[in-house]
């Protein structure tokens, strides 16, 4: 049993799942402050994370039998997105039940929350999974940034909030916005650097909605401005100017930058690895130039999260 569960924890990448731990953490952090329960949020940490593997097992279910169709596809690699179902390690109908086992469990938390918290429960769940199940259709069209948003952000914090302290706010409405847009460079810069891959295969994103990687490029400090102005407003509005910490991440998203228009003129180039890019899992293959500025990316997300937990902790409310 414990070899399947592990199996399947893979299949739905669970080597995601921290980057929900972390916003995660910033609202929990927020809750206690403001007095929450944390056995609640504790929950509903298990739930979102029940929600977030399912949504990454209904992309293959979805994707898998369009792959299937695709000669590339049928050609390539053992390690290619569904290589448990190409490699007959599991079946369609395996995927079908385990998404559902995970839904379920959600639901049943869920439920439970809605007992104790209150009835918006059940609007946030429904929001939630309606997010969960269009996430791939979304993303197929270009949209993929409005689910990552929209998850990572409102529905997340006041979700967590509203269990944990029985209301919503208006301050933590912002505060998610300002985790959710740094959350989705992740996403964006993963994309950036698939452009030419998309481009040859039709897929639709953002960035070829943007006609020339140079724009896609700079689309990027778009989503950085308005994290950092959400944190202005933060720091203006509850008089706890630590929310200009995140600041500091300033310098390393400028490498980052310089970094990806390397890697948009060549896709071998290789930056110096600094210490400030720590901590980097790489190998030496071909693979590696792609991997640095993905895994730079999630640290600096990471180390913006640390810095507005920090304010929380730290500042006057």
């Amino acid at each position: 049993m414990l070899k399947k569960i592990t199996f399947w924890l893979n299949c739905a990448r669970l080597y995601t799942l921290p980057i929900t731990i972390l916003s995660w953490a910033v609202i929990f952090v927020y809750s206690i402050k403001h007095g929450g329960n944390v056995f609640f949020g504790f929950l509903a940490l298990f739930g979102i994370s029940l929600v977030h593997l399912a949504t990454n097992l209904i992309d293959d279910y979805i994707d898998y039998p369009k792959l299937n169709k695709e000669q590339e596809y049928i050609n390539v690699a053992k390690n290619c997105k569904c290589a448990y179902l190409k490699n007959n390690s599991a079946t369609i109908k395996d995927l079908r039940n385990v998404i559902l086992i995970f839904l379920t469990f959600a639901a049943i938390i869920g439920l439970y929350l809605f007992f104790v918290s209150g009835h918006c429960v059940i609007l946030l769940a429904i929001i939630g999974l309606i997010i969960a199940l269009t996430y791939p259709l979304f993303s197929l069209n270009g949209l993929g940034e409005i689910s990552v948003i929209t998850a990572y952000g409102p529905l997340m914090f006041e979700g967590v909030y509203y269990v944990m302290c029985g209301d919503f706010s208006w301050e933590v409405c912002i505060l998610s916005f300002a985790c959710a847009f740094m959350t989705n460079t992740i996403l964006y810069a993963h994309m950036l650097m698939d452009f030419d891959q998309d481009e040859t295969s039709h897929k639709k994103t953002l960035c070829r909605a943007l006609k020339t990687k140079e724009n896609a490029l700079n689309f990027i400090l778009i989503f950085y401005v308005l994290s950092f102005t959400m944190c202005g407003y933060l720091a203006i509005s509850s008089r706890n100017y630590l929310y200009l910490l995140p600041l500091l991440t300033i310098p390393q998203i400028i490498d980052l930058y310089h970094a990806l228009k390397m890697y948009n003129n060549d896709k071998n180039s290789m930056p110096k690895i600094r210490f400030w890019h720590q901590p980097l899992k790489l190998t030496n293959t071909e693979d590696a130039p792609f991997f640095f500025r993905f895994l730079y990316s999630r640290n600096i997300m990471v180390f913006y999260m640390v810095l507005i937990s920090i304010a929380i902790i730290f500042g006057e409310y």
